[in-house]
Formats: structure tokens, C-alpha cells, sequence
């Protein structure tokens, strides 16, 4: 699971440590990957870090060679960090940035991991991909929801997870045939603890827009997770699941 430790990545890492998986857990820093995957094991699970910067071919490769030969039966693409801003305001860096961290980094992860996955695929007949993409990546922000266009969701973000969804479909077509799935989620409004309590009127306002007029809490993207990582979903392959309580649906 790349980004394990942010407020989305936690949950999904303990859904899946909950549905039985040893988690092994992602971040570029390498205490925060230590301390959590230590905060698993103490809940009696089965978890191992995975320091390593996502968008660092080398330290990519790095881990995936110290973890030759244990088959790999899911990976999730969580990653991303960056700022808002508007087209006006954003710059091309931006847009580099974004792309690099979201597309290319998910890239190499998968190229790096692909022998590992096809290890699961020989012991277990499959193996399963998660792509973390985003209702931005489907629809525009409404930008009349912010306040300012710096704190905007921003063009870039939204540009990188779209080309991620056409990434997704394109390696379901192509990984497919030899029993590899590949999915993505599309999560909708999950604003981090901080964000609803420093601005308790944007949650609202984000909330009325959600035909279940409400926004999403962090624990209802593990159950998505946990279903296409697992036989549940053996024939779901090439598939964007919102999970926005319907915002894409008006």
C-alpha cells in the first residue's frame, strides 16, 4: 500500500489487515512506515514496512528485490501529495509533479512489482491491482464550493487521476489475460479530521452536494478495498468504483 499513513491510507491498511492480509506498509518517510506498521502488529496483525519514495525509480527497485520470491497478491496505489490552486494560479510544475506522482510512480511500481504479482498468480490463480483515483478524475470541482482559488481542488490533481483511470483500463486490457486485475476506486469527499474541524461550513457545504448529504468517513473506503483485493471480485477487471455517496450520480 503506497501513502499507507495518510488519513485514507490507515484505513484501507487496517481493513485489509483485518480481512487477513500482511500489510506492508508504504511511506517515504521511513518512521512514520515504522510506527504504523508497529501500531498493526500490536493490534495482532501482520504488517511490514516499506520505506521507500514512490516516485524513486532506484528505491523502488531497491525494496522489490528484498522482497524476491514472497509473492505480491495485491497492490494499492495510494500515493499522491500536493497543493491547490486554479488553472490562473497553478504552474507547469504542477502539473509535472502531479502526473509524476500519481501515473509514473504507479508505473514503475507496477513494472517493478509485476514478478512478484505473477507469484501470486502461479500459487493462487490471481492477483489484484488497486488504483486510488478520484470523483476529480470523472467530474470538474464545483470551484464555487472554495473559498480561495489556492485552496481550490486543483487542475493538475484532477488531470493526473483522470490519466490514472485510462492507465487503469489500459493495464486491465493488457495484464488480464494472465489472470492479473487491475481496478480503480474513485473516492469522493473524505476531508481529513483536521479540515472538518478547522472549517466545519466547507464540510457542510461539500455535504449538501452528496445526494447522502453527508461526506464520507475514512473507515467506508476499506470496504471497497477489501473487495476488489479479494475473490469476491475475480471477474472485476478494468472497473472505476465511486465511492462519493452518489455525487457523480446527479
Amino acid at each position: 500500500m503506497t501513502g499507507a499513513t495518510g488519513y485514507l491510507g490507515r484505513e484501507m491498511c487496517w481493513a485489509l489487515a483485518r480481512a487477513g492480509a500482511e500489510v506492508l506498509v508504504n511511506s517515504r518517510i521511513a518512521e512514520k512506515a515504522e510506527a504504523f506498521a508497529a501500531e498493526l502488529r500490536q493490534a495482532g496483525f501482520a504488517a511490514t514496512p516499506a520505506p521507500f519514495d514512490v516516485v524513486d525509480e532506484e528505491a523502488i527497485t531497491a525494496f522489490v528485490d528484498s522482497r524476491a520470491g514472497s509473492p505480491l497478491h495485491v497492490l494499492v496505489n495510494n500515493a499522491y501529495a500536493g497543493v491547490g490552486g486554479t488553472i490562473e494560479t497553478s504552474n507547469s510544475e504542477q502539473f509535472r509533479t502531479s502526473y509524476e506522482m500519481t501515473v509514473i510512480s504507479a508505473n514503475q511500481i507496477l513494472q517493478a512489482t509485476l514478478p512478484l504479482l505473477r507469484g501470486a498468480i502461479a500459487e493462487s490463480g490471481d492477483a489484484s491491482v488497486i488504483n486510488i483515483c478520484s470523483m476529480y478524475g470523472v467530474v470538474s470541482p464545483d470551484l464555487r464550493v472554495y473559498e480561495t482559488p489556492e485552496g481550490s481542488n486543483p487542475p493538475f490533481y484532477g488531470a493526473a487521476k483522470a490519466a490514472f483511470i485510462q492507465y487503469t483500463r489500459y493495464a486491465a486490457c493488457e495484464f488480464g489475460p494472465e489472470g492479473l486485475r487491475v481496478n480503480a476506486i474513485a473516492p469522493g469527499p473524505f476531508p481529513s479530521h483536521s479540515v472538518q474541524e478547522a472549517d466545519p461550513q466547507f464540510v457542510k457545504t461539500l455535504a449538501a452536494k452528496v445526494p447522502m448529504r453527508r461526506i464520507g468517513s475514512a473507515a467506508e473506503i476499506g470496504g471497497p478495498v477489501v473487495f476488489l483485493a479479494s475473490s469476491l471480485s475475480t471477474y472485476v477487471n478494468g472497473a472505476v468504483l465511486p465511492v462519493d455517496g452518489g455525487w457523480t450520480a446527479w
